[in-house]
């Protein structure tokens, strides 16, 4: 890294929410909305009017920066082997609704958030009529642990794809912080905006995809990323926020399979395999305290 990877841009920085209306849903998948007291959540399915209840239905939690969108292929793949999925929005994400400027980069908090997943976990599973496997990635991750250590909701399963730790998450900025010494400057020049670590395509490759991703894959994921992003959710789990025991226990069926997956990249650069490793480790730590058997993959 030199003074040469310096990139500072605008172009894709926003102040204002959009105006536009929701762009059609993607090939094989419809969308479903969600009335909260706080606005309309979108959640993008590949199940229509007449959804497959025999199955156990999958539930996705984006990341930051995230939407319902970046979960389309795995929904069209799963689509093929007829699981029924389903992926929330959260609010500021997606064609979900928006918080101005302020309110979501400000007073956005991470229960705030937590609270728009769990009315769609709760609508998906009284649609399907069964628990889901929540699948949490990124700060997704860090979300769906805070749910499920808060109690607020129980689940079949969790799988956790390059999931900020549960222990907290200081060592995975320090991890970008290494690939990107100039994010505090950046951010300086960016007047803080939150989306400023992400504000040029070699940026969000940088952080968030390995080699074999071409341009053209950055500039669709770009292209989605929301206008802005909320500081406390990242903040909020910097240190330790959740505890292992009570996540393990907010998940049913121990003794029957395997109920906890925790997956990371090869080249991930801020979910590395020792962070995510650390986390297995974590719960597999309560292995014989809180259940009959649990075995936990990396």
């Amino acid at each position: 890294m030199g003074i040469i990877d310096f990139r500072l841009s605008y172009e894709w920085l926003f102040w204002t929410p959009p105006t536009d209306g929701p762009p059609a849903a993607p090939e094989g998948l419809t969308r479903h909305w969600i009335d909260t007291p706080s606005g309309r959540i979108e959640v993008l399915s590949n199940q229509g009017a007449n959804p497959n209840t025999s199955k156990t239905p999958v539930f996705f939690i984006h990341g930051g920066m995230g939407s319902a969108w970046v979960w389309t292929e795995y929904m069209q793949y799963l689509a093929e082997h007829d699981i029924p999925c389903y992926a929330v929005s959260l609010r500021g994400h997606g064609s979900s609704w928006h918080p101005s400027y302020l309110r979501m980069v400000y007073f956005t908090t991470r229960q705030n958030l937590a609270d728009d997943a769990i009315a769609a976990i709760k609508w998906v599973q009284e649609r399907q009529r069964s628990e889901v496997l929540l699948v949490g990635h990124s700060s997704g991750g860090g979300l769906s642990q805070g749910i499920l250590s808060a109690r607020q909701a129980r689940v079949k399963g969790l799988a956790l794809l390059g999931a900020v730790p549960g222990f907290g998450s200081y060592g995975v900025y320090a991890n970008w912080a290494m690939f990107d010494p100039w994010f505090t400057l950046r951010m300086l020049l960016h007047g803080w905006h939150p989306n400023s670590p992400l504000s040029h395509p070699f940026l969000v490759k940088q952080a968030f995809f390995g080699d074999q991703m071409t341009q053209t894959g950055v500039l669709d994921f770009q292209k989605h990323v929301n206008r802005y992003e909320s500081f406390l959710w990242p903040i909020s789990m910097m240190k330790p926020f959740v505890k292992a025991v009570d996540v393990v226990n907010s998940i049913s069926g121990w003794g029957s399979s395997e109920r906890i997956l925790v997956l990371t990249g090869t080249q991930d650069k801020l979910m590395t395999r020792g962070v995510m490793s650390k986390l297995a480790a974590t719960f597999s730590a309560w292995r014989a305290r809180a259940v009959t058997m649990m075995k936990v993959r990396v």
